[in-house]
C-alpha cells in the first residue's frame, strides 16, 4: 500500500462502482479531525427483545414496530433483554485478546485470510484489513466452517486449520451458538415489520452461514495519531445484519444519512448493538438502509493508549441463495440476484478485484 497516505483523502463515492445497492450518503472513509461533524443529539432506539422473546402477541407487534422503527430512520438499534448472560460477553472481551496476544506474529501469519465460499476468512494482520487504507486493528474472521458443529462441510473437522489455540474454539462456539438463537425471532421481527410473511426466510436462516469477526485494536500510538490513520474505516456491512455487544472503550461511530453528521454510540454494558447490511437493503427495497459507521480513537487520550476489542457477529445467507427483493413489496429496483455474487462485488473493493465471483 505505497499510496496508502493519498487514500486517506478517499470519499465513499470513489468505490461506488463495487456497491450493489443504492448509497447516495457522501463521507471521507478516514477520519478527519479538521472536517468532522457530530449530531449530539441522536439518540441510536433501545428496544426490548424480551417483549419478542418471552411476552405475547401484543408484545411481539410492539417489539417489531420499535425494531423496525428504528432501522429504517438509522440502520442501528440497541437491544436489551435479549437473554444472553452479560458474563459471556465479559469474558469474550480476555478471550479475544488471547487470541491476539498469545500466539506469535509467525503463528497468527499461517492463518492469513482467503476466501472460503463468499468470506475472506482468517487473519488479517494490522494495517491490512483493508487494501483502501491502515486502519489501526487486527482481525480475525470465522466463518461457521471454523467451528466443530457436527456438521459436513466435505472434510473432517481439524481445529487446527482455523484457530491458533485449542481453547478458543469451544468458547466462541458456545458465544456464536447464543447469538444464532437471536437469529429467526429478528428476521421475523423485521419481516414483520416491512409487511412481508415473518417465516420466510426461517429456513434460510436455519444453520445459515456467518461470521464471528474478532477485532484487536491495540493501543494508539504516537506516530499512528500523527499519520492520521483510523482504527476502522468508514463502511457498511454486507450481510442482513451484524450483532455486536457493546464494546467498553468508546469508538464506534453512525453515520446519520438525513444531516451527515456522526453519532456516537454508546451503549450500555451487556446490551448488543444490531445494525442492517447490503443483504437486508437489497431484499427489503432500500426501506431498511445499510448504514455507515465507524470505529474512530477515543477523545480520551489516556484511554487512547489503551487496547479495545470487539466481536461482532455477521448473519449472512449461504453462498448458493438468491437475494431478490421481498415479494411484498412494490416496484423491486433490484433483480435477483446469487448471494456469492452479491457478497464478492461488494467485498472485492476491501480485497482487490480479483476477489469478485460471477456465477
Amino acid at each position: 500500500m505505497s499510496d496508502w497516505k493519498a487514500r486517506l483523502d478517499a470519499k465513499n463515492r470513489d468505490f461506488i462502482r463495487f456497491e450493489q445497492v443504492d448509497k447516495e450518503q457522501v463521507y471521507r472513509l478516514a477520519e478527519a479531525a479538521e472536517a468532522e461533524q457530530f449530531d449530539e443529539t441522536f439518540r441510536i432506539r433501545t428496544c426490548d427483545l424480551g417483549r419478542l422473546l418471552r411476552g405475547g402477541e401484543d408484545d411481539r407487534r410492539t417489539f417489531a414496530r420499535d425494531l423496525g422503527e428504528a432501522l429504517e430512520e438509522i440502520g442501528f438499534a440497541i437491544l436489551e433483554g435479549h437473554g444472553v448472560d452479560p458474563s459471556l460477553y465479559e469474558e469474550a472481551e480476555a478471550r479475544t485478546v488471547e487470541v491476539f496476544t498469545r500466539p506469535s506474529l509467525e503463528e497468527k501469519l499461517r492463518y492469513r485470510a482467503e476466501r472460503h465460499g463468499s468470506i475472506n476468512q482468517g487473519y488479517f494482520p494490522i494495517k491490512e484489513t483493508s487494501e483502501i487504507h491502515p486502519d489501526l486493528v487486527e482481525g480475525w474472521v470465522f466463518c461457521r466452517r471454523a467451528f466443530d458443529l457436527g456438521e459436513d462441510f466435505g472434510e473432517p473437522y481439524d481445529w487446527k486449520r482455523f484457530w491458533p489455540i485449542p481453547e478458543a474454539e469451544p468458547f466462541f462456539r458456545h458465544l456464536c451458538r447464543e447469538h444464532e438463537k437471536l437469529i429467526l425471532p429478528i428476521m421475523q421481527s423485521i419481516l414483520r415489520y416491512v409487511g412481508s410473511d415473518p417465516h420466510l426466510y426461517d429456513r434460510r436462516l436455519t444453520g445459515t452461514n456467518f461470521g464471528l469477526r474478532l477485532n484487536y485494536y491495540p493501543p494508539v500510538l504516537a506516530e499512528d495519531d500523527a499519520s492520521g490513520a483510523a482504527r476502522l474505516l468508514g463502511h457498511e456491512d454486507v450481510d442482513l445484519f451484524t450483532l455486536v455487544p457493546a464494546p467498553r472503550i468508546e469508538g464506534l461511530q453512525v453515520l446519520n444519512r438525513a444531516n451527515g453528521k456522526w453519532i456516537r454510540l454508546n451503549a450500555p454494558a451487556g446490551t448488543i448493538i444490531l445494525n442492517t447490511g447490503d443483504y437486508m437493503q437489497r431484499i427489503t427495497n432500500d426501506i431498511l438502509p445499510s448504514t455507515t459507521h465507524r470505529v474512530s480513537k477515543p477523545r480520551d487520550l489516556t484511554v487512547r493508549r489503551r487496547e479495545r476489542v470487539s466481536f461482532p457477529y455477521n448473519v449472512y445467507l449461504w453462498e448458493d441463495e438468491v437475494l431478490e427483493v421481498l415479494p411484498e413489496l412494490p416496484n423491486p429496483k433490484y433483480a435477483a440476484i446469487k448471494a456469492l455474487t452479491f457478497h464478492t462485488r461488494i467485498t472485492s473493493k476491501y480485497y482487490g478485484e480479483g476477489y469478485a465471483v460471477d456465477e
